[in-house]
């Protein structure tokens, strides 16, 4: 059922990247693994101990969410990025190559995301528009675009300064420093961006108007023109 209490294309962009983070919860679940990987290997400097705790942890937060009869995405995620860390260690036998995929990704991440703004297709646009189920209508908005392409660069800032700061310590071996960067950089930087990313959304009030509604699946207030 659309919403018709919404008026701007902020109200509607909130309430669209609050589904697709998952809240707090969401967030907080992601960093969990490493954190029990961090300090199983600084107790132990067991690598392969390290990795088992790690998901043993995030198999016990998808029994939970499975339980609850939530959505295990965000859990799913979690694990899936700990499996992939697993194995780099595995082969390599060096316990900092557990950060490494985290690093890869998060530069991967930060060339689409910045591309994606130069060219004028942001990816949080893309990501409201695949939540209304339509990923390109949001492009005929300017005002849906503007805001989209400040969101996506606040999405992009962690991401830059995680492989800044986190990549030296890979070189230089530093895994305690490492795996204190991650969680560091981890959700409470991500935090913080979706901080800035509400405070952006609270203070702006764009008119919601047909091709805001069109772009994101919500219709807009009775008062405002369709």
């Amino acid at each position: 059922m659309p919403d018709a209490s919404v008026e701007t294309v902020e109200q509607l962009v909130r309430r669209q990247l609050a589904e697709a983070f998952g809240g707090i919860r969401g967030v907080v679940e992601s960093a969990v693994p490493s954190l029990a990987f961090l300090v199983s290997w600084l107790t132990t400097e067991d690598l392969r101990q390290s990795i088992y705790v790690a998901v043993g942890v995030a198999v016990v937060l998808l029994v939970v969410r499975l339980a609850q009869r939530s959505t295990p995405q965000f859990v799913v995620n979690s694990l899936f990025v700990i499996a992939i860390g697993a194995l780099f260690a595995s082969r390599s036998g060096e316990a900092r190559d557990v950060f490494l995929p985290g690093i890869l990704y998060n530069g991967a991440y930060s060339i689409v995301l910045v591309v994606s703004i130069l060219v004028g297709w942001p990816v949080v646009g893309f990501l409201i528009g695949s939540l209304a189920g339509d990923v390109t209508s949001w492009r005929r908005d300017r005002g849906l675009v503007r805001l989209c392409s400040r969101l996506t660069w606040l999405l992009a800032v962690p991401c830059v300064l995680r492989v800044l700061v986190q990549y030296p310590l890979y070189s230089a071996d530093e895994v305690g420093l490492l795996g204190t960067a991650k969680i560091v950089m981890g959700w409470p930087l991500q935090v913080l961006a979706l901080l800035a990313m509400a405070w952006v959304l609270s203070r702006d009030s764009t008119p919601a108007g047909p091709s805001t509604a069109e772009a994101t699946g919500v219709e807009p207030h009775d008062d405002e023109p369709r």
